[in-house]
């Protein structure tokens, strides 16, 4: 079941990697490399479901914090920087 998870998610991933090298602007590609985010998350948690290994949980959460402070960063950046940013 977890293998067919794991499969069905090549899905997302591919439609988000389209949108982040085609994106029209660059908030369109910062939002495309935070679902990208998302979807490794989800990739490491199936993975760890359909493996048996508990590291693989470590590096979901690894990965769900440092897509989160990269948010951050970039909506600072783009509060301080106005309309020019996008």
């Amino acid at each position: 079941m977890s293998q067919a998870l794991l499969i069905l998610l090549c899905i997302p991933l591919g439609l988000t990697l389209y949108r982040l090298l085609s994106g029209p602007s660059h908030a369109d590609r910062f939002v495309a490399l935070d679902m990208l985010t998302g979807v490794a998350v989800t990739g490491a948690a199936l993975a760890m479901g359909a493996l048996g290994y508990r590291e693989y949980l470590d590096v979901a959460l690894g990965l769900a914090v440092f897509g989160f402070l990269g948010t951050c960063a970039l909506a600072a950046f783009i509060e301080r920087r106005g309309k020019q940013a996008c």
